[in-house]
């Protein structure tokens, strides 16, 4: 760790309430990397539920294929490290659900382009 990583999570140290001491101790608490990743991973599921709205012609099959498959590996992946690390796997399992949904939208469209 930095050394101004260490200065800042040593300030905050004082002020975590005793009920949030098991949070903030944990080993993928928000003093390691295994909180933070996960934590602005969030923004990949923004971005997902904001193209909810996109016309379904805008949509990249390859993009949400992708997507949804690093989601499912890392979905996996969060529940077989140690320390186990629920975070990354509810935010991976958002991650590929958006995108397994993008998916079908861009499939039924594709599908009736081709009744026509």
């Amino acid at each position: 760790m930095s050394k101004a990583y260490r200065a800042i999570v040593a300030v905050a140290d004082r002020f975590v309430p005793s009920k949030l001491r098991p949070l903030w101790e944990h080993d993928a608490g928000p003093k390691t990397i295994f909180f933070w990743a996960p934590a602005f991973k969030w923004g990949l599921v923004v971005a997902g539920l904001g193209d909810l709205s996109r016309p379904v012609e805008a949509l990249s099959i390859p993009q949400c294929a992708s997507l949804a498959a690093t989601g499912l590996v890392w979905s996996r992946y969060s529940l077989v490290i140690i320390p186990k690390n629920y975070s990354l796997f509810a935010v991976n399992v958002f991650v590929a659900v958006t995108n397994l949904y993008q998916m079908g939208r861009a499939y039924r469209y594709q599908q009736a382009l081709k009744r026509q």
